[in-house]
């Protein structure tokens, strides 16, 4: 049975930009708690989270990995997450695994695209976070600076909890001691600061210091985690992960541990997951008691060489022990619950499996061979068949899409499982078939993404692919009301086909999707074939209809139409349902939407005008500029996909290859008309030949 508690749990994830060293830290975190004997390092391998081939190939995280160790009576587990853009739906998705987010800030680099994206969804989602800024061994750091951008960007809740010493060797805690001094100023005046915000969630204990100027520091612990808990508080502490130089100890390691275990939140004291049902009850609070019986979710899931599937959950409420039967909610598959018996539990600690007999509520741990678990499942130990999804946070949509095909006759099964594999490890990584072209396209969060993918399938799967240009995720709508018709009248000697469609369309909002309306009348359709006819609105849709893109925002009403009592059939209404909307679609004004992305792009200043032009002519918003330290500057702009689609290759000419730049999906905008009449023209011919 488990040897703590869940009050004595912390659960953290680190997250931040690439290149932070979150990797490193978390070693050095292990090596302080003796979970390891000796500090692994990134450039060589041998990491305990960074195990897989394509990690230590590229020397960058690109999944999320667990650890866990015992520190002053607490275990605590931490996950650590990629920080490349292009890899950002790994760490979306581990926050709902934690009540704590470590953001880590690299002292030399400053605030990054996904540090900022993960301090504001971190907010969001009511997280506990801490801030880490790490590498402070590095030379020509400009920290006063970095703590200045920190408040400007974040808020005055931002506050140093220990400041470094002025060699640079300690850190001096600046909460509970107010003596010393640090490059970035006197530790009484951080002191001060920070007690009073504290004391600002304590009304008794503000009187108490207002009154006599300080308080005893026992009566700010339960204040402190309060405004953690609230979000009134986010710490500030400062590391050197590695050892360095004349340095033979990683600085302020220890200092971070004790934070972890005594003061971030256990799950009785953190954010509850809420778990939603696809039929409209009401939402259900998961409490931490041991007692109740178990709901856990599923956040990872990997397909390991030796254990095969192994997926990672988190349990919300009861325990889970090795011999429990879980039914398995899938609400995005369509498969209902599927019951399933554990025989193996395992706390993974990077890529060793340690056996474990229970998990109790709080706790994070895995299970082998369980294929009907999937990324995103909720675990039941009672179940009343209904399908049930955990309110998480919204991963971005992948923009980027290649056609592949296979290189060597016959590997075409071959590619289709280890697709089918990696899909299920990666969040933004999606799979279709072209309808069009009948070609299988991989959609990822940019090139670099969507490289990764094909080493992948080589290497794991020993498949290789030819691909062609990535192709941009168009959609269509309609920008009017019209009406469409259609009778389908089929006969060939035996039984024949008939039926007949009228039905209108009429555009939504951005982003409302479909909706199908029955406005029949006097059973002019009987009401078995209302259906038939909603599925070849559908299949019209998927399909496209000026340009072989999926359509959206549209709502269809289908008010009259003729049936024949022996020729009618469900088939006939699916292909007069389809063409009739596709005959109102094109009376409708039809538009083709474009991906538009949201941009950061970090450049030397001396290039700043360069890439603001640059970006300006390829149709884009310029949004506003930052000015960071060490002469450079970030740029954020607004800008169709299509304009960016080859970015990295002439960022890297502009820059002489001292640019980087991080890309979300931001919105669909109608593209210009002399665009979308190149894509529609392209689009016929394929169509005559189909």
């Amino acid at each position: 049975m488990p040897t703590h508690a869940t009050g004595d749990l912390r659960n953290v994830a680190l997250v931040g930009h690439g290149g932070s060293g979150k990797t490193s830290l978390i070693e050095a975190l292990l090596r302080e708690a003796s979970a390891i004997h000796q500090t692994g390092l990134v450039e060589k391998g041998t990491t305990v989270s960074d195990f897989t081939d394509e990690e230590k190939e590229h020397g960058h995280s690109m999944g999320c990995s667990m650890v866990h160790l015992d520190h002053d009576g607490k275990h605590i587990n931490l996950i650590d997450t990629p920080g490349y853009p292009e890899f950002i739906g790994h760490a979306l998705t581990a926050l709902a695994a934690v009540e704590t987010v470590a953001v880590v800030i690299n002292a030399a680099t400053g605030i990054e695209h996904v540090t900022r994206r993960m301090m504001e969804v971190a907010k969001q989602e009511e997280h506990c976070r801490l801030i880490v800024i790490n590498k402070i061994d590095g030379e020509n750091l400009n920290l006063p600076a970095l703590l200045e951008q920190i408040t400007q960007s974040f808020g005055r809740e931002c506050l140093p909890i220990n400041l470094p010493a002025k060699d640079a060797t300690k850190v001096i805690d600046c909460f509970a001691n107010a003596e010393g001094d640090s490059d970035l100023g006197p530790i009484a005046d951080a002191h001060t600061k920070i007690v009073e915000q504290v004391v600002e969630v304590d009304d008794e204990l503000m009187e108490t210091y207002l009154e006599q100027g300080e308080v005893n520091p026992d009566q700010l612990h339960e204040p402190f985690k309060k405004a953690l808990l609230n979000g009134h508080l986010v710490p500030i502490a400062f590391t050197a992960a590695r050892p360095h130089d004349n340095i033979e100890t990683s600085v302020g390691v220890k200092e971070l541990l004790g934070y972890f275990a005594n003061l971030a939140p256990s799950p009785t004291e953190g954010k509850r997951a809420t778990l939603v049902g696809t039929d409209g009850q009401e939402p259900v609070t998961c409490d931490p008691e041991v007692d109740k019986p178990a709901v856990a979710h599923v956040f990872t899931v990997a397909s390991d060489p030796f254990v095969g599937k192994l997926s990672t959950f988190r349990v919300h409420t009861g325990t889970v022990t090795s011999t429990s039967s879980l039914s398995v909610a899938n609400p995005h598959t369509g498969e209902g619950t599927k019951p399933f018996k554990i025989s193996h539990l395992f706390k993974l600690q990077g890529k060793e499996h340690i056996e474990t007999d229970a998990a109790v509520a709080g706790d994070i741990v895995a299970v082998a061979k369980v294929e009907q678990i999937h990324r995103g499942s909720v675990l039941l130990e009672t179940s009343d068949g209904k399908e049930i999804n955990l309110k998480s946070t919204t991963i971005p949509e992948p923009m980027c899409g290649l056609a592949i095909t296979a290189k060597s006759r016959g590997d075409e099964g071959k590619i289709g499982d280890a697709l089918h594999k990696i899909q299920e490890e990666d969040p933004t990584f999606h799979v279709t078939r072209d309808s069009v072209t009948h070609e299988t396209v991989i959609h990822g969060m940019g090139e670099l993404h969507l490289r990764i993918i094909l080493e992948k399938l080589k290497n794991r799967y020993n498949v290789e692919v030819d691909t062609k240009p990535p192709k941009i995720a168009y959609r269509e709508t309609i920008m009017a009301k019209a009406e469409g018709h259609h009778r389908h009248k089929k006969q060939s000697g035996g039984a024949g086909q008939f039926g007949e469609v009228y039905l209108r369309v009429e555009p939504l909002d951005r982003g409302s999707g479909f909706e199908f309306s029955n406005d029949i009348f006097g059973g002019s359709i009987p009401n078995q074939f209302v259906p038939a006819v909603e599925k070849g609105v559908r299949q019209a849709m998927e399909e496209g209809a000026i340009a072989g893109y999926p359509i959206q925002d549209v709502k269809v009403s289908v008010y009259d139409g003729k049936h024949h009592p022996v020729d009618s059939k469900e088939v006939a209404f699916v292909t007069a349902g389809k063409r009739a909307f596709i005959d109102a679609v094109n009376k409708a004004k039809p538009v083709l939407l474009e991906p538009c992305v949201n941009m950061e792009v970090t450049v030397p200043n001396a290039q700043l005008g360069d890439i603001t032009g640059d970006l300006s002519g390829k149709r884009g918003r310029i949004q506003g500029t930052d000015m960071l330290g060490d002469d450079m500057a970030v740029v954020k702009a607004i800008v169709p996909l299509a304009e960016v689609s080859n970015y990295q290759s002439q960022l890297k000419s502009v820059t002489g290859g001292q640019g980087s730049f991080a890309m979300e999906l931001s919105h669909f905008d109608p593209v210009p008309s002399n665009v979308q009449q190149q894509i529609v023209t392209q689009y016929k011919p394929k169509q005559e030949e189909d």
